[in-house]
C-alpha cells in the first residue's frame, strides 16, 4: 500500500455541488411539510377543479377552465416562490438555521441561489400536476411555451423577492399572519379567480400593477387568446422582481 492513501483532504466541496445538496434539501423539506403542500398544491387544484366543474363567477365567452387555468397557474407561483418561502424562511431564521448555515462553508448568496432553485423544482411539479387537472376538464391552451416560461421566471424573482424580504425583516409569527393574509387577498383581487373587469374602473387600475394580476393576465394573453409575450405584464413583473431582489438583499437579516 502507497504512503498517502489515507491522507485526508480536507476543505470545502465545489459550490456548485454544495448548491445541488442545499437545493435537494429544501425541496425534500418543502414536499414533507403538510402545511405547505397545502397551500401550494391542493388549494390551487381545487379552485380549479371547483370553479371550472360549477357555474359560479361569469367568466365571459368560453369555457370556465381556459380563463381559470392561467389564473391558477399564477396562483401555484405565488404560494410556492412567495407564501411558502416566506413562511419556511421566516422560521429558519427563528431557530437560528440560516445563522449557521450562513456560518458554513455554503456561501450566502449561494443558499438563497439553493432556494430559488428549491421554488423552482417544485412549481414544475405543481404545474405539471395542475396541467394535467386542467386538460382532464377540456382546458385548450395557446400560445408560445417560451412566453410562458419567461412570464413564470419572471413572476418567481418578483414573488421570491417579495417573500425574501418579507422573512428577513418581520418576525416568524408576523410572516405566517403576513404571508397567508396577502395570499388570500391577492387570491381575491388579482384577476386569479375574479376577472378584473368586476372591479370599478378605479380599482383595477391599481390592481393591475399587482404581480399577481400581471402574471394571471399575461398567462391569460398566451395561454387562452395566443397572444405573444405581453410585454407590459412582463415589465410590471420586472419591476417587482428588482425592487423585491434588491430590498432583499439590502435589509434581509440573518439572526
Amino acid at each position: 500500500m502507497s504512503a498517502g492513501t489515507f491522507t485526508p483532504r480536507p476543505g470545502a466541496a465545489p459550490v456548485s455541488r454544495m448548491i445541488l445538496a442545499q437545493t435537494a434539501l429544501e425541496t425534500r423539506m418543502l414536499l414533507r411539510n403538510g402545511e405547505q403542500l397545502l397551500l401550494t398544491v391542493i388549494i390551487p387544484a381545487l379552485l380549479l377543479v371547483l370553479f371550472s366543474a360549477v357555474d359560479i363567477i361569469d367568466v365571459g365567452a368560453g369555457k370556465s377552465v381556459d380563463f381559470l387555468a392561467p389564473g391558477v397557474l399564477a396562483l401555484a407561483v405565488m404560494s410556492t416562490a412567495f407564501t411558502g418561502q416566506a413562511i419556511a424562511t421566516g422560521f429558519d431564521r427563528r431557530y437560528g438555521i440560516l445563522k449557521r448555515l450562513g456560518a458554513s462553508p455554503l456561501p450566502r448568496w449561494a443558499l438563497m441561489a439553493a432556494k430559488t432553485l428549491s421554488v423552482l423544482v417544485t412549481e414544475v411539479l405543481q404545474i405539471a400536476l395542475l396541467t394535467v387537472i386542467a386538460f382532464a376538464l377540456g382546458w385548450s391552451p395557446h400560445g408560445n411555451p417560451l412566453s410562458v416560461a419567461a412570464l413564470i421566471l419572471l413572476g418567481t424573482a418578483a414573488f421570491s423577492g417579495l417573500g425574501l424580504l418579507m422573512a428577513g425583516t418581520l418576525r416568524a409569527e408576523a410572516t405566517l399572519a403576513a404571508a397567508n393574509l396577502v395570499f388570500l387577498l391577492l387570491l381575491v383581487g388579482g384577476g386569479v379567480i375574479v376577472p378584473m373587469d368586476k372591479f370599478p374602473g378605479a380599482v383595477q387600475s391599481v390592481l393591475g400593477l399587482l404581480p399577481i394580476s400581471a402574471l394571471s393576465d399575461g398567462l391569460r394573453e398566451v395561454l387562452q387568446h395566443g397572444a405573444a409575450l405581453p410585454w407590459g405584464d412582463a415589465a410590471v413583473l420586472t419591476c417587482w422582481a428588482v425592487l423585491g431582489l434588491g430590498a432583499a438583499a439590502r435589509w434581509f437579516r440573518w439572526d
